[in-house]
């Protein structure tokens, strides 16, 4: 009976002990002094990081090629074309470097160097986006990590950006990244491994790759694989072999590096592996004789950036949630982006994003916007929002000239818990106002204000199985889209004398993810298209705005890093204009609210999209 080679190297697990079969291991470059080494692309070079000799570039037997002078500690690389991007810690200055190398005309291009920190670096590790950002990592003292950001494709930045802080182990020292699956892995000393979104606009959460019950094991450095994991206990000097299955790591077994007192430093290149031993300082390399079953990675999803952003809003948490565009009727560059604060009131900003104006009127959630409104005598925009103090509607007119907001009034409801809004304006002229409930109820009330004061008319209720949220209505055929956050889409006819008969747009499933937050349409001479923030994977998905709804698909806002403005992400409410403002809005106008401020951490705000961008990311018709 024949044994595989895979069933030798299993280690056997008995009351809690391992006992793991022998990795053979064989002395590399023994004059070569060296903290860290890993392999290039070609396998046939080597890069090692050296306190006394610098970075060095060396064959396959440890001879060396090139050298950028300097005392260095901790590695990693990402290919880029026909160079490499290397980051290492610089000990003389106490920074984190980013150097370009040409490994084929054996030259170091500039340094750029991330500035001074105010705690000590222990390692970095690099992550590379699907959008061909680069990212360093920093693995800090007690428990202080940061994410930023240094390069775009094969170039480095002139100057890096910081992207946010990242709460990691108080005793971690060593870091890798999955690019394909955005899983950062670090280690924490004697509690074991685990593993965190390394995406910049993901929530910050881990997860356990492996958490010890034996007191003997410690986590130490660690070599990604497709799929798995390859693990260093120091103290014990085994290796531990992990899988990745969906959420969960699974061991599948123990080697044991024999002749080696405390290995520190592990780099793999396919089954070819280097070790480094910190009691001797030497190098050695073997054969490692497992491979890991590959991960299926999500689909990468097109990006576009925002170009502008709007001020951060004036309260901590959860607080901007919905957008709405208001469009000046003779200049559409003094158009606004109206923004709710659901700790605060309304805001107004400037097409840049610059704040104009604040209305403290209480916890304002979904806001929405109509023209031409008769206030007793006079004509005005108007905008209503979700009054979630007061379970009520909150009216505010808008100069047609100026666009300056005031109070208007209140329409009280009888939600217990008042969610979303959205108005319908038929060809006819009247307004409604469509606001729902957490528990699913819809009312219509029809506007009025004849005398002046607005006045609400209740004039149809219907009701979803679940919790809603967004809305928006197509005016001009007469059409409703509603979102039931843990469902789908619906459209319904928004005429109050016609009955809410539901039809399904879309469903919660591969496409469109829980929760189904902010609802827009995007309505131009050519072609209408429905915006749905699919919060739950932080995309944004375009249908057609007519059955059969066909799906275009989805896109995400990622960072423009020469404008400093980060990507969106946990997006509740979002809202687009096709109409011609001006600029870069020359084809429309996308507004999201970015639920993750990042690049610096700031509280929330919204990002402004140009259209275009969006209509060259999904091929549009």
């Amino acid at each position: 009976m024949r044994i595989s080679k895979l069933c030798l190297l299993m280690a056997l697990v008995t009351n809690g002990y391992v006992f793991a079969a022998d990795l053979a291991l064989t002395p590399w470059a023994p004059n070569l002094n060296a903290e860290a080494v890993v392999f290039l692309p070609n396998a046939s070079e080597r890069l090692a990081a050296s306190p006394r000799d610098g970075l060095l570039l060396v064959d396959k037997n440890g001879a060396e090629r090139a050298r950028f002078d300097g005392n260095f500690s901790s590695l990693d690389t990402r290919a880029a074309g026909a160079q490499v991007l290397v980051a290492s810690l610089d000990n003389h200055r106490q920074q984190a470097v980013l150097i370009n190398l040409d490994a084929a005309a054996r030259t170091f291009g500039q340094p750029l160097y991330l500035p001074p920190r105010d705690f000590p670096v222990n390692g970095l590790c690099l992550y590379r986006d699907g959008a061909a950002n680069l990212f360093v990592f920093l693995v800090g003292e007690e428990g202080k990590g940061e994410q930023w950001l240094v390069g775009h494709g094969a170039t480095l930045l002139d100057q890096a950006q910081r992207v946010r802080s990242v709460p990691l182990p108080p005793s971690a020292q060593f870091c890798q990244v999955d690019d394909a699956t955005g899983q950062l892995v670090v280690n924490e000393d004697n509690v074991g491994w685990w593993a965190y979104p390394a995406h910049p606009e993901a929530e910050v959460k881990r997860t356990p790759v492996a958490l010890f019950d034996n007191p003997k094991r410690h986590a130490g450095a660690m070599a990604l694989m497709p799929g798995g994991m390859v693990a260093l206990d120091p103290k014990t000097a085994q290796l531990h072999l992990f899988q990745h299955t969906g959420e969960r790591w699974q061991e599948q077994s123990s080697l044991a590096l024999p002749g080696l007192k405390e290995p520190e430093q592990l780099s793999l290149n396919g089954q070819q592996l280097l070790v480094r031993d910190d009691d001797s300082g030497k190098l050695y390399q073997g054969t490692l004789g497992w491979q890991a079953k590959p991960v299926a990675a999500e689909p990468v999803l097109p990006e576009v950036a925002a170009l502008r952003q709007s001020d951060p809003v004036g309260r901590q948490g959860d607080a901007a949630d919905d957008p709405a565009i208001w469009i000046h009727p003779e200049q559409p560059a003094k158009s606004r982006v109206l923004g709710t604060n659901k700790k605060q009131g309304l805001l107004a900003y400037d097409l840049d994003g610059k704040l104009l104006q604040e209305l403290a009127v209480g916890r304002l959630n979904n806001v929405d916007v109509r023209p031409r409104f008769k206030l007793g005598q006079h004509t005005v925009d108007l905008a209503v929002a979700s009054n979630r103090d007061h379970n009520s509607l909150s009216l505010f007119s808008i100069d047609r000239q100026s666009g300056e907001l005031r109070e208007a009034g209140e329409v009280p409801t009888p939600l217990k818990e008042i969610y979303g809004i959205c108005l319908f304006q038929p060809v006819s002229g009247e307004l409604y106002a469509i606001a729902n409930g957490k528990d699913g109820t819809f009312l219509q009330y029809r506007l009025s204000a004849p005398d002046g004061r607005v006045q609400g008319e209740l004039v149809r209720q219907f009701k979803v199985d679940s919790q809603p949220e967004g809305c928006v209505a197509d005016d001009q055929r007469q059409r409703l889209f509603i979102g039931e956050e843990d469902v789908g889409v619906w459209a319904v006819d928004a005429r109050a004398d016609q009955p809410a008969t539901l039809t399904s747009v879309i469903k919660v499933g591969p496409q469109l993810h829980a929760d189904v937050e902010g609802l827009a349409l995007y309505q131009s001479d050519k072609r209408d298209y429905l915006v749905i923030s699919s919060q739950g994977n932080d995309s944004y998905l375009v249908v057609d705005a007519e059955p059969p709804f066909a799906v275009h698909g989805a896109f995400r806002v990622g960072l423009n890093a020469a404008a400093g403005i980060d990507g969106a992400s946990e997006t509740d409410g979002l809202e687009v204009t096709a109409l011609n403002l001006g600029g870069p809005w020359s084809e429309g106008l996308l507004v999201v609210q970015d639920g993750r401020k990042r690049m610096p951490e700031q509280t929330q705000n919204f990002k402004f999209v140009p259209w275009r961008d969006v209509t060259r990311a999904l091929k549009l018709p």
